[in-house]
């Protein structure tokens, strides 16, 4: 059987993301969406998803190119100036993994986003990271330490499987091989960490080397070359009004119109396809 999840992130950045959020989910194919609980829409995120309680909705950390929810005096290893994460994903990793003084505080800041989340009154249906910065060492072992406290169950895995990824875009083929290779051994070791703590996850991925490029025709191509087991396939939607937003508006428009497109809708009710949450695993 091949068990798929649909996820949008971002949810709570803007307003042209939570629009498309929920119309990929009332009237799309939409089940799952990661909240970022320290972003400038949050609160109409959360709104939503109260109204639509069929929206399975996970913890979408915010550690590197964001803001923090704790002040940003109480993070002076973490954050720059101007009060944010950087962005500089390498020089990021090198700071969390060398300086106590930050690993302490990134703890905080997680304890701190966990119960954000936890104080929505919402369902943790699972957590993963902005930029999948949990594939960290440092920070996968701080997540599943703290997230254990709130309930934790599941969380994303990011592995894209590199062949079936290729055949179905047929474009990149040295970016994926490279992005394969060098992502390998950090998927190792958060594979062991997630059996360790007995948290669940998905096998594979789609989306991560085609982000900005989910339109129609490579979904559908992705589910046919979806593999057996549970795969995760992400999009980052924004409605048609998401010209506010850093992104190129029209690739979130682009996976909006995928998210709802018919054609998709009658692709997943092939009978060895079974739409899932993070929950039911």
């Amino acid at each position: 059987m091949k068990r798929l999840i649909i996820t949008a992130d971002d949810f709570g950045l803007s307003s042209a993301v939570n629009e498309a959020v929920e119309e990929a989910h009332r009237n799309g194919v939409l089940s799952t969406a990661s909240l970022m609980v320290g972003a400038k829409e949050t609160g109409d995120a959360i709104d939503r998803a109260r109204r639509i309680p069929s929206l399975r909705v996970g913890l979408h950390l915010v550690l590197v190119a964001g803001s923090p929810v704790l002040p940003a005096h109480t993070l002076p290893d973490l954050v720059d100036g101007r009060g944010e994460f950087s962005s500089h994903l390498v020089r990021a990793g090198i700071n969390f993994f060398f300086r106590p003084g930050a690993r302490r505080q990134l703890e905080q800041e997680i304890r701190a986003q966990f119960q954000a989340f936890q104080d929505t009154g919402l369902l943790l249906d699972h957590v993963n990271c902005h930029h999948h910065m949990h594939l960290h060492p440092t920070l996968g072992e701080l997540i599943l330490r703290v997230g254990r406290e709130y309930g934790l169950k599941a969380m994303r895995f990011p592995y894209e499987p590199f062949l079936p990824s290729w055949r179905a875009s047929r474009k990149n083929f040295d970016q994926k091989l490279l992005s394969w290779l060098a992502l390998s051994p950090w998927l190792v070791h958060l594979k062991n960490l997630l059996r360790h703590a007995q948290v669940r996850s998905n096998h594979f991925l789609f989306g991560l080397n085609d982000s900005g490029n989910m339109n129609l025709d490579l979904v559908l191509r992705f589910l046919r070359h979806l593999p057996t087991g549970v795969t995760e396939i992400y999009f980052h939607p924004v409605s048609r009004a998401g010209s506010d937003l850093g992104r190129t508006a029209g690739a979130g428009e682009e996976d909006l119109s995928a998210l709802t497109s018919p054609d998709l809708r009658k692709a997943l009710s092939a009978p060895d396809i079974q739409s899932i949450g993070f929950s039911d695993l």
